[in-house]
């Protein structure tokens, strides 16, 4: 529960605003209906909200969800349009880390994947595992 609080906090927020405009417009209409000299009836408020809130949904929150979440998404994915520059500062370091600790910066750099969420679905480095291009690790014993 914690882990997703964001998201929690978010859905309420939104049914908690959902729920006032619907019961706010209710109480619109029902003082329209009487005005003209009609009872307030259901189906034709459900259809006289649905249409007040999917213009709000299409024109607003639609092209909010997608800047948000295709960004967001395309983010996760690795989409190069979105990619920050991670992957050769990465390289880098993984290459000084080679350099420095030979025979364990194999287990190092595994080990600091797996506390960092650079694995199991997270974002990889470009090269993870390989050695940079044009870069030759010296032994360190030479």
């Amino acid at each position: 529960m914690q882990r997703y609080a964001y998201g929690w906090i978010t859905l309420a927020f939104f049914a908690i605003s959902m729920l006032g405009h619907w019961i706010f417009g209710w109480f619109a209409y029902a003082d329209a209906a009487i005005q003209h000299g009609n009872a307030p009836t259901l189906v034709p408020f459900i259809m006289q909200m649905g249409r007040e809130t999917f213009e709000n949904w299409q024109s607003e929150f639609l092209q909010l969800l997608w800047q948000v979440c295709g960004l967001a998404y395309f983010l996760y994915a690795g989409s190069p349009a979105s990619k920050e520059n991670d992957d050769r500062m990465e390289a880098k370091i993984d290459a000084l880390l080679r350099l420095q600790a030979g025979d364990r910066a194999g287990s190092l750099i595994t080990a600091l994947d797996e506390r960092y969420l650079r694995t199991h679905g997270h974002a990889k480095p470009l090269r993870h595992g390989d050695q940079p291009v044009g870069i030759t690790v010296a032994d360190p014993g030479a």
